[in-house]
């Protein structure tokens, strides 16, 4: 079986790191492409070199160069350059694995309108506990309509440029939808001054930034004389990086369409 050639977004950041190492582990996957955008001071220094590999891929910030023998991208960097990257993957059939958060609507509509001509699979998260976990919310908040407030906390490093984090936004959306409500809705996302008794249809967010902080995701459901929280932590990005690789894996045999980390694992129909 002929390896999946796969090209990396992002290349010398935290998570593009982290994906070209696991794809260079990887039997079954070979790195094509390191992209980056221009001005970045790794742009020409091989892919592996912090890892003290020699890959023969270089970082490029050229588009047609990078992609040039690629058949999927993985994409976690920013929605402005996710979706340059689209038009480009969109136009020469190239499969994407996004994992890009901070998308506006517009920015999801156009990712949803290129999916009818490539595979795509968009996710905030790819690991495989935390979309374990959305199932575990989608049943909870089923159980825990009556009398339970909700409130999401997530933690991030200080890099992170949005919030909340598009984990925590997911989370909301499984439970609003659980619960037949619109999280756009019944989203509360700051509270400050004199804000009167808590809505008891809303769910609540708070976010944390700060340090190195990988991803830490608590949902609680506060009832009266007792609470349940289900959380969600992660120790490394690799969990992130094997997640997307697995998501690659599930689009071999796409021709077109948009999937999730749901698709992936099986969880939508249970």
């Amino acid at each position: 079986m002929n390896p999946m050639k796969i090209a990396i977004a992002g290349a010398s950041g935290r998570m593009g790191r982290m994906l070209i190492e696991t794809v260079l582990d990887a039997e079954d996957t070979r790195l094509v492409g390191a992209l980056d955008v221009a001005g970045s001071a790794s742009i020409g220094n091989d892919a592996g070199l912090f890892l003290g590999r020699q890959t023969g891929v270089p970082i490029e910030s050229d588009l047609a160069k990078s992609l040039k023998d690629a058949e999927y991208l993985i994409d976690f960097t920013r929605p402005e350059g996710t979706l340059d990257h689209l038009a480009y993957c969109e136009k020469h059939g190239i499969k994407m694995v996004i994992g890009t958060t901070g998308f506006d609507d517009a920015g999801k509509a156009r990712i949803a309108e290129a999916a009818k001509k490539i595979a795509i699979l968009f996710a905030p998260n790819m690991s495989v506990g935390v979309n374990v976990t959305m199932k575990l919310l989608e049943l909870a908040a089923k159980h825990f309509s009556q009398g339970y407030d909700i409130e999401i906390i997530e933690a991030h490093h200080r890099h992170k440029i949005d919030a909340p984090s598009g984990t925590a936004l997911k989370m909301g959306e499984v439970i609003a939808d659980a619960l037949g409500r619109d999280l756009k809705a019944c989203g509360t996302f700051t509270r400050e001054g004199i804000t009167g008794e808590r809505d008891p249809s809303s769910i609540g967010f708070a976010t944390v930034r700060g340090g190195d902080i990988i991803g830490d995701h608590t949902v609680l459901f506060a009832g009266i004389g007792e609470r349940v929280e289900i959380t969600h932590k992660s120790a490394s990005r690799v969990s992130y990086a094997l997640g997307s690789l697995r998501a690659t894996r599930f689009l071999a045999d796409k021709a077109n369409g948009l999937y999730d980390m749901q698709d992936v694992l099986g969880l939508k129909d249970k």
